[in-house]
């Protein structure tokens, strides 16, 4: 008897959470992305938001918070109400990197809920036109004759493509130099000056420079060939397996969101991915859509966490923390 009472109560607890899993989202989904807008963050995030919207039949909010390579943003979202109506599409940089390189409000594992990675945009390794070097073997031939004689440049400490030349370095075993910027545009600029000599950046950022030819492509960091620029061999391909280096973005809820509410906005945001016209737009943008599940996605974001902990110790990157 004891035990059908406890049975009756467990299920009647459970209920409130089962029917608001139901008629989820009733109201408006703050959809925080941690970066300004017109960025790839913000463009992914809004091409989906939208689809999401019409999906769903409410608005999905984008809430832009720059700050700190993407970490107030993400730190708000830990900060949230857990109830699946504000979580971030955020990015490799503040999940995986920035906890390894300062001290950060939250543990991305432990503080955030995983829904989905959502895409996946390739590094592109390129060079100034007066850098003679036509492929990544001659850029690296180049840099062991002339140690520390050549530089790249970043869009700031600790930012991927920081650790993207710091890998670059650790697995062609070359001495080059790093030059900060501000972010991706004045890096940009001072490589099409030629006052530096190379630089790993989001593809779709060195994607019209180097259609225009004022930027060399030598190698993209996926596995495959990106599909907007099919003539630039990837880093596995050029005889580099290990240098792989994609910047990534993906769903995260506050800790403590519902299973159910996590699967509702998994399927929301998942069927959004799915269209054919998301598809299209984003791959535009040089991005490659995914969808895995939450707990493959929490995997991932371990996995990546290790990798750029490893590559920051090897390479003796100075930290903040």
């Amino acid at each position: 008897m004891k035990s059908s009472r406890k049975l009756v109560l467990a299920v009647l607890l459970l209920f409130p959470t089962l029917a608001t899993a139901q008629n989820f989202p009733a109201k408006p989904i703050k959809l925080i992305v941690p970066f300004p807008a017109g960025g790839p963050n913000d463009i992914i995030a809004r091409v989906i938001g939208q689809r999401m919207s019409e999906l769903a039949g409410q608005p999905v909010l984008i809430d832009n918070r720059g700050g700190q390579g993407g970490v107030l943003g993400t730190d708000a979202v830990a900060k949230a109400v857990p109830d699946g109506y504000t979580v971030a599409i955020s990015s490799a940089g503040a999940l995986a990197i920035s906890p390894s390189m300062e001290k950060v409000a939250y543990d991305a594992l432990n503080d955030l809920t995983p829904v989905t990675l959502v895409a996946t945009v390739p590094e592109m390794l390129v060079v100034a036109t007066n850098v003679p070097a036509r492929d990544i073997g001659e850029l690296v031939a180049l840099a062991k004759a002339q140690p520390g004689k050549l530089n790249f440049a970043s869009s700031g400490p600790g930012s991927l493509p920081h650790l993207a030349g710091e890998l670059l370095k650790l697995t062609a075993g070359i001495d080059i130099v790093h030059v900060p910027y501000r972010g991706a545009a004045p890096a940009v600029n001072d490589l099409l000056g030629q006052q530096v000599q190379m630089t790993f950046l989001d593809l779709p950022v060195l994607l019209p420079q180097v259609k225009a030819g004022a930027l060399r492509p030598i190698v993209v960091g996926s596995v495959e060939r990106a599909p907007t620029a099919p003539d630039v061999p990837t880093t596995k391909e050029a005889g580099f397996p290990d240098l792989r280096i994609e910047n990534w973005y993906g769903m995260v809820a506050p800790k403590g969101t519902p299973k159910e509410i996590v699967a509702a906005l998994h399927d929301l945001a998942t069927k959004a991915m799915a269209d054919p016209a998301v598809k299209d737009k984003l791959a535009q943008q040089g991005a490659t859509l995914v969808g895995d599940e939450p707990e493959h996605f929490r995997a991932f974001i371990a996995d990546e966490t290790a990798k750029w902990a490893k590559v920051i110790k090897d390479a003796g990157v100075e930290t903040a923390k």
